[in-house]
C-alpha cells in the first residue's frame, strides 16, 4: 500500500519503508542514535504504532513473538552498544527457534566509526554469520537512498528458508540526511513494494518417494515442528494422518502444530518427554520429520534419533537446503516448506491395508496415560508453603480460558507443568497458541505475552517462575500503558529449580549458587498497575483465577510452591537420594 506522505529524511524513509511492508507495531527502547526515525514513527503514527519497552531484552522477546505470531518478521529498534547488546538474546532466540524478525540498531555517526566511539560496536563481528554469531545477515546502510533496497532484502532474507533474524544498522548522520539533497535524478527513493514470502515445494518425484519409504513402514512415526506453519498446513497434516494413521508427536516448544486432543496425536518430543513416548520413538523404523530441524530437545540429545546416522529411516523434510543433511544423514532428504509439504502430503493416497493401526493406537494411548497425574509419594502433606497440586492448577486453566488462548512460557522447570498437562488444540483450529523458546532463554513469557495482547487482543496466559519473571518483570509496565491483559501464573519456590535439580543430581547436598531471596511478587504487580494475589492451597486458585478472567486489567497470581515439587515426575529429595545412592555403589 503506496502512502500519502512524502518522507523528508533517511529516518522517514524508513519508517515508510517498514508501513509498506505491512508492519503495525514495532518494538524498542528509544536511543539518541535514531531520533530521526522517532520522528519518521510520529509522521507516520496513524499507521504504525512504535512500543515502547523497559529493556531491550523484552523488547527483543516480544519482536520474536510477533513474529511467531504472523508468520511476518517482528521488528525492534535499539541504540548502539549496551542497547544492541541486552538486544542480542532475542536475535539468538530468532536464530534457534526460526523465527523471522529485523532488529535496527541505531549506530555511531560515519565519521566517528572504528574510533571505538561512544558505544561502538562491530555489528559483523557480534552477531554475523561470517563469525558463527547468530543472524542471518547484518547490514550496514551508509547511503540513504539505498534504504528501501536494504529494509526489503532483510524482509526477504527473514522470510525465505530457514526463518531468523536479520539485522541492519543505521548510521546517526544516514538517517538524519535529506533525500532530495541526495538524489542526482531528481527522483526521490521510495519504499519498494511488499515482499512475499517465496515458498519451496514438494514435487511428484520426492511425493512418490515418501510413499514409497511409508510402504516398507511398520511402526512409523511423525515428528513435526519448526516454524512456518499455517492453519492451513495444519489442518492438511491432520488430514494426512488421518489419511495414513500416522501417530503425531510434536517438536520441542512447537506443540501447537498438531491438535493435541486428536485421536493420532502422540504427545510432545522435548524436555521432560513422556517415557513410552521416547521408548516409541527408538522402537519406530521409520521417522518422518515434517518441519523441525531435529535439535538437541527434540532428539533427546542426540540420542532417541541417534547423530550422524539413524537407526530409523528418516524422511527428513526441511525449508532451508543447507539445514538437511547437516546434523542428520537423512535416507531421505526433501528441501520445501512444511506449510507446502504438508497440502501436498494431504493428497498422497494410502493403500487398502494400513499394518500399523494398533501402533498408532498405542501412540495415543500412551499420551493419554501420560495426562493422569504421578504419583509423587515422598511429598510433605504439611509444607510450610502449603500444597498445590499443580496438574489440578493447569486443569482448571484449561477448563476455564477460552479455547484460542495464547499461552506463554520462559524457560524453567515450572514450563513443564503447561507442555505435560496443558493440550493445545493447535493451529488447525486457525489459530497460533504457544510462544516458547526453543533456545531456553529465561525472561521470554512475560514480554512474549504482552505482545501477543498488544497485537492479537486475545486473551494471554503466562507461565512464569521467580527466577524467570524477575529478568523481564519490569515489561508489566508497558502492559498497563497500552491495555495489555496478560493473566500470569508465577510460580515461587525460592530457586533457581531447573540448576538445583541437576545440582542435587550431580553433586548432591552442595547448595551453591541456587537459592533466592524473591519479593512479594503479588505486591510488586499490583505496583505496576497490575492486580497481585498470593495464593498457598490448591482451592484458592480457582476463585483467583476466575477473578482474573473477569477484570480488564492483568492479573499475577503468585503460587507459594513446595521447594520439594521440582518436577512433573517427581522430588527433590528423591532426586537427592538417589545420586547419594549412586555415590554409594561407587564406593
Amino acid at each position: 500500500m503506496k502512502t500519502s506522505i512524502s518522507p523528508q529524511i533517511g529516518g522517514h524513509l524508513l519508517v515508510q519503508c517498514l508501513v509498506e511492508q505491512g508492519v503495525t507495531h514495532v518494538f524498542g527502547v528509544p536511543g539518541e542514535s535514531y531520533l530521526a526515525v522517532l520522528d519518521g514513527f510520529h509522521l507516520y503514527r496513524e499507521q504504525i504504532q512504535f512500543i515502547i519497552n523497559r529493556q531491550e531484552g523484552g523488547a527483543a522477546f516480544m519482536a520474536e513473538a510477533h513474529g511467531k505470531l504472523t508468520r511476518r518478521p517482528g521488528i525492534c529498534f535499539v541504540t548502539r552498544g549496551p542497547g544492541a547488546t541486552n538486544a542480542s538474546i532475542g536475535v539468538h532466540t530468532a536464530f534457534q527457534d526460526s523465527t523471522p524478525m529485523i532488529l535496527f540498531v541505531g549506530d555511531v555517526a560515519s565519521d566517528t566509526r572504528d574510533r571505538e566511539a561512544f558505544q561502538e560496536v562491530d555489528y559483523l563481528s557480534f552477531l554475523g554469520p561470517s563469525t558463527k554469531g547468530f543472524a542471518k545477515r547484518v547490514e550496514r546502510i551508509d547511503d540513504v537512498a539505498r534504504i528501501p533496497e536494504y529494509v526489503a532484502r532483510a524482509f526477504a532474507t527473514a522470510m525465505n528458508g530457514r526463518p531468523g533474524p536479520v539485522v541492519l544498522v543505521l548510521p546517526e548522520d544516514m538517517l538524519t540526511q535529506s533525500l532530495k539533497q541526495h538524489s542526482t535524478s531528481g527522483v526521490w527513493p521510495q519504499a519498494l513494494p511488499y515482499v512475499a514470502k517465496v515458498e519451496s515445494h514438494l514435487g511428484l518425484k520426492p511425493l512418490s518417494d515418501v510413499r514409497e519409504q511409508l510402504l516398507k513402514a511398520q511402526r512409523p512415526m511423525v515428528i513435526a515442528g519448526g516454524s512456518d506453519w499455517t492453519p492451513e498446513a495444519a489442518l492438511a497434516l491432520q488430514k494426512f494422518a488421518e489419511h495414513w494413521q500416522l501417530p503425531v508427536g510434536n517438536a520441542f516448544r512447537f506443540q501447537d502444530t498438531f491438535d493435541n486432543q486428536h485421536p493420532l496425536y502422540a504427545g510432545d518430543v522435548g524436555i521432560g518427554i513422556n517415557p513410552q513416548l521416547a521408548a516409541r520413538i527408538k522402537a519406530s523404523d521409520l521417522i518422518l520429520a515434517l518441519g523441525p530441524r531435529l535439535g538437541e530437545m527434540t532428539t533427546g540429545g542426540y540420542t532417541l534419533i541417534e547423530a550422524p546416522c539413524p537407526k530409523q529411516t528418516l524422511v527428513h523434510i526441511h525449508a532451508s537446503a543447507e539445514e538437511l543433511n547437516r546434523v542428520y544423514q537423512a535416507h531421505l532428504a526433501i528441501h520445501a516448506s512444511p506449510a507446502q509439504a504438508a497440502l501436498s502430503l494431504a493428497e498422497l493416497l494410502p493403500p487398502d491395508v494400513l499394518p500399523w493401526a494398533a501402533w498408532a493406537q498405542a501412540c495415543h494411548a500412551d499420551y493419554l496415560a501420560n495426562l493422569l497425574p504421578t504419583l509423587i509419594a515422598d511429598l510433605p502433606q504439611d509444607s510450610s508453603h502449603g500444597l498445590v497440586n499443580m496438574p489440578a492448577v493447569v486443569a482448571m486453566l484449561q477448563q476455564h480460558l477460552p479455547a484460542d488462548t495464547v499461552v506463554t512460557n520462559g524457560a524453567g522447570n515450572f514450563a513443564s507443568w503447561v507442555h505435560r498437562f496443558w493440550r493445545y488444540q493447535g493451529l488447525a483450529k486457525g489459530v497460533k497458541t504457544q510462544l516458547a523458546p526453543t533456545n531456553g532463554a529465561m525472561g521470554y513469557g512475560v514480554p512474549a505475552g504482552i505482545a501477543a495482547a498488544i497485537t492479537t487482543g486475545r486473551l494471554v496466559f503466562t507461565m512464569a517462575g521467580d527466577g524467570d519473571f524477575l529478568m523481564n518483570g519490569q515489561e508489566l509496565a508497558t502492559a498497563v500503558q497500552y491495555a495489555a491483559k496478560t493473566i500470569i501464573v508465577l510460580l515461587n519456590n525460592g530457586m533457581f529449580g531447573t540448576i538445583r535439580m541437576h545440582q542435587e543430581r550431580e553433586y548432591p547436598q552442595h547448595v551453591s549458587g541456587t537459592q533466592l531471596a524473591n519479593p512479594h511478587f503479588a505486591a510488586l504487580a499490583q505496583a505496576y498497575g497490575y492486580a497481585g494475589v498470593r495464593i498457598t492451597r490448591t482451592e484458592e486458585f480457582e476463585p483467583a483465577l476466575l477473578a482474573a478472567i473477569a477484570r480488564p486489567e492483568g492479573t499475577l497470581i503468585e503460587i507459594m510452591l513446595d521447594p520439594q515439587v521440582i518436577s512433573t515426575r517427581g522430588t527433590l529429595n528423591a532426586i537427592t537420594q538417589a545420586a547419594l545412592a549412586r555415590e554409594e555403589d561407587c564406593r
